[in-house]
């Protein structure tokens, strides 16, 4: 009797270690798949950031390329004319009398050489910073927008130009121009992008398919739907985003401007899409062009 009784705490003991052990376990092991899906997530995110850095750097080569190439060939002519002036003085420096107004129209030239060497340069410069502005330009709209699917939505640089390419399937259902409640958090993130740089003018772009509408509803035909897409995204930008209209522009592209085939499901798909062009201010470069 007093060996049962013995062994039936012991049992207890060992029985109530047991559960504690296991809580313990699947405790550790939950904060375990935490931490490994944190894991996952980060490096997805570091991926993503590597990624758009790649992307920046190799937009960013490209344009130095052309740069250098532009600077060489204007180096090669401010030489050749330099070369021309040596030779110019070399002849006269053999000559016994130089007039009053031939030694004036020597100076002109060479005052004249030296500005075209400033001018030049004062391109250079306006191009570079142009260059660098839309680069930052690109790098904040890709940091409010996120991590989203670039099929989705693609930002880019092209000829100096930025353009915002924004698929229908995120803003509209098909055949229709009237935005998803769900895409106003992306316009919305864009307009605050745009709302920062007071002075930036820019084009929104319907572009469709070339499916051809039935005629039922309002609409006629695909430049209708483009142009309608188009003038419900600027109208929502200054509506409930608040950006300038003045600095704002709609257009309709219909079926004309495809990127994609549209023999196939995912052309056509590619090629229903609202494009956002960030407009080059030509009254400021031609600014630079005027000679003082």
């Amino acid at each position: 009797m007093k060996s049962k009784l013995f062994i039936l705490p012991l049992f207890l003991t060992v029985t109530l270690f047991s559960c504690v052990s296991s809580k313990k376990f699947q405790a550790l092991n939950t904060k375990y798949n935490d931490l490994n899906n944190s894991l996952i997530g980060a490096q997805s995110d570091l991926k993503n950031c590597r990624d758009e850095k790649s992307e920046l750097e190799r937009n960013k080569a490209i344009a130095l390329a052309q740069l250098e190439s532009q600077l060489a060939s204007l180096k090669e002519q401010n030489d050749f004319l330099k070369k021309n002036n040596n030779s110019a003085l070399k002849q006269l420096e053999d000559l016994s009398v130089i007039s009053s107004s031939q030694a004036e129209s020597i100076k002109k030239s060479l005052d004249n050489i030296g500005s075209k060497d400033a001018y030049i340069q004062t391109i250079q410069a306006a191009a570079a910073r142009k260059d660098s502005m839309n680069m930052a330009l690109v790098m904040n709209l890709k940091g409010a927008i996120g991590n989203l699917d670039d099929k989705d939505i693609n930002i880019k640089v092209d000829k100096g130009v930025v353009y915002v390419d924004i698929s229908d399937k995120l803003l509209f259902k098909t055949g229709s121009y009237s935005i998803n409640e769900a895409a106003k958090s992306v316009l919305g993130k864009v307009a605050v992008v745009l709302k920062n740089q007071p002075d930036i003018e820019f084009m929104v772009e319907g572009h469709t398919d070339n499916v051809v509408l039935s005629g039922d509803g309002d609409l006629l035909d695909n430049w209708d739907l483009s142009v309608k897409r188009a003038t419900t995204v600027v109208r929502l930008l200054q509506k409930q985003y608040g950006l300038n209209p003045a600095n704002m522009a709609a257009a309709g592209r219909a079926e004309f401007r495809p990127i994609a085939d549209n023999s196939t499901a995912a052309g056509r798909s590619a090629n229903r899409r609202t494009r956002i062009v960030i407009l080059p201010q030509l009254d400021q470069f031609f600014k630079l062009l005027e000679r003082k």
